[in-house]
């Protein structure tokens, strides 16, 4: 198959095979869902988010069927080699202790206690978000100077984390959608419908860069289609990870757009 040249099999990037239609949004059929009354957030919180061409203001931006929607883990480098050995990305209740943890004390406790709305907290779930620009991932690239993030974080440059990304279709069942950071008092929930969830979001979010996909952990490595890094000493630093890894290794990508740091 052909690859373009930042490493991808062709039709995969988003710069060298930009899509020319978007695909329709899901319907299915609603489930639960959780809404804890909160205060109003300050308009600084989100980004602008931005519309596509062509797209009427207040219509909501098609969004592709979950199943084939792209999702983003971004850890450390050096954790990596950890989730590499163990074949599988777990949560923090299920055991997780990284090597270098770049969540504050603060943000780590929120999500313990933070229900999803049927028993379970959102430090059982392994976080992928729905976008390469996720909120909290540009915070982190641009110096973590959020209190989301601990002194190690505003340590580290977006060359320092790779990006594993996994398809919606591959992640099993039980999905948990956050429509805004997971521990913040105001997000709605959505289980087991991660379809209707995102297209739902999408009308106000429309770069879905709030949105959280929660997974029950621990997440296999076979899951993870791809590892984005930033360039090619990190690739080369990954290749090797996988030396003492057994099976298929995912391709493993230079895409220096994911971890560009904000202006």
């Amino acid at each position: 198959m052909a690859e373009c040249i930042h490493g991808f099999d062709e039709g995969m990037c988003d710069i060298c095979f930009p899509r020319t239609a978007p695909e329709p949004a899901v319907t299915v059929a609603a489930s639960a869902t959780r809404t804890a009354p909160r205060a109003t957030r300050p308009a600084t919180t989100r980004p602008a988010t931005r519309r596509a061409a062509g797209t009427a203001a207040g219509v909501p931006a098609k969004v592709p069927p979950f199943g084939t929607r792209r999702l983003y883990h971004a850890t450390p480098l050096v954790n990596l080699e950890s989730i590499l050995l163990d074949g599988e990305l777990r949560a923090i209740a299920g055991g997780l202790e990284p090597d270098l943890d770049v969540a504050a004390p603060l943000a780590r406790q929120l999500r313990a206690h933070a229900d999803v709305g049927d028993g379970r907290h959102v430090d059982e779930f392994v976080p992928f978000a729905a976008s390469p620009d996720a909120e909290r991932w540009v915070e982190l690239r641009s110096g973590a100077e959020e209190p989301h993030w601990s002194a190690a974080a505003r340590s580290l440059g977006p060359a320092d984390y790779a990006v594993l990304v996994a398809v919606g279709r591959d992640l099993g069942q039980g999905l948990v959608v956050a429509d805004d950071d997971a521990a913040a008092p105001r997000t709605r929930f959505t289980l087991d419908d991660p379809a209707r969830a995102v297209a739902q979001a999408s009308r106000t979010d429309p770069d879905l860069t709030g949105v959280e996909v929660l997974v029950p952990g621990p997440v296999p490595l076979s899951a993870v289609t791809l590892i984005a890094v930033a360039n090619e000493p990190a690739r080369a630093r990954v290749r090797r990870m996988f030396a003492d890894v057994d099976g298929a290794a995912p391709k493993v990508v230079v895409h220096p757009p994911w971890f560009v740091a904000a202006e």
